[in-house]
């Protein structure tokens, strides 16, 4: 449940929104659920054809047919975003189905879990590794060399707060989110002179699956109220907040933002731990 003081419409006024990505073609990974969904739903309601990739198929066909319900376009397709294989073939229907591809939103991830560093496996690494930044890794190389050869084209990746610094997550999820910090950058100037903009979003505590499992502890031990409390708005964020920055970077609002870290954390980024005085 969303906090009193959460936005009543997440990203202003629709009326004055209508049609930022249209006529776009996009593709939206770990779309089945939470920032992948509300992203995806969004990306379509502002014009975009969408195809919406989810290693669980009942969940991504979910996925497209809200948005077609809603009266948008999309195709599911049921991937793995860390596979080379899938997502060469993924790139490879977004053009055939939509026309082509001006928008690419990595966001499949996975949190490792809350695992002792002791008892962390090279697996455990290996995998959140692979999921977390060689998909956003794959999707830059092959989605970044059709944008490249047409001129243009916006790819966000979703990072995290736990990518700029200590105690938002675990070690091996820490460190792939600060490797698609730095990709962001360096694909930035890989992508050099071509039109081609990459950025990425560092999201703070926000309500969704892969946190499911901290919400349901608070909401059990009675401590619903103190999540989100160490950030200056004091609430955590729903996934349409993200959703919305990912549609500024998507769109050509942002045509002069290219390899930044954008912060959707309220707030908590911008300081350090403190015990807040008594009045």
């Amino acid at each position: 449940m969303a906090r009193e003081n959460s936005p009543a419409v997440i990203g202003g006024d629709p009326s004055r929104a209508a049609g930022r990505l249209s006529g776009k073609r996009a593709i939206v990974t770990g779309a089945g659920s939470g920032i992948g969904r509300a992203a995806s739903r969004l990306f379509a309601a502002e014009g975009a054809a969408v195809l919406v990739v989810d290693c669980v198929a009942e969940s991504v066909e979910q996925t497209a047919a809200m948005i077609r319900e809603a009266g948008g376009r999309a195709v599911a397709v049921a991937a793995d975003a860390g596979s080379e294989p899938d997502v060469q073939a993924v790139v490879a229907r977004a053009a055939a189905e939509l026309g082509g591809l001006d928008v690419v939103y990595a966001n499949a991830g996975v949190s490792g879990g809350d695992v002792p560093l002791a008892e962390q496996t090279v697996e455990l690494w290996q995998n959140v590794l692979r999921v977390n930044l060689i998909g956003p890794f794959l999707l830059a190389k092959h989605a970044g060399a059709r944008m490249v050869a047409q001129g243009h084209g916006s790819i966000v990746c979703t990072a995290s707060v736990a990518g700029l610094r200590a105690n938002a997550g675990g070690n091996p999820y820490s460190a792939s989110k600060a490797g698609v910090i730095s990709l962001v950058q360096t694909c930035a100037n890989s992508f050099w002179g071509t039109g081609v903009r990459i950025n990425a979003i560092c999201p703070g505590l926000i309500e969704t699956g892969m946190t499911k499992p901290i919400f349901e502890a608070a909401r059990a031990g009675g401590n619903e109220g103190k999540l989100g409390q160490i950030n200056p708005l004091q609430r955590y964020g729903l996934p349409q907040e993200i959703a919305a920055a990912a549609l500024f970077l998507a769109s050509d609002e942002s045509s002069y933002v290219n390899g930044q870290a954008l912060a959707v954390d309220g707030g908590l980024s911008s300081t350090l731990p403190f015990k807040r005085r008594v009045r």
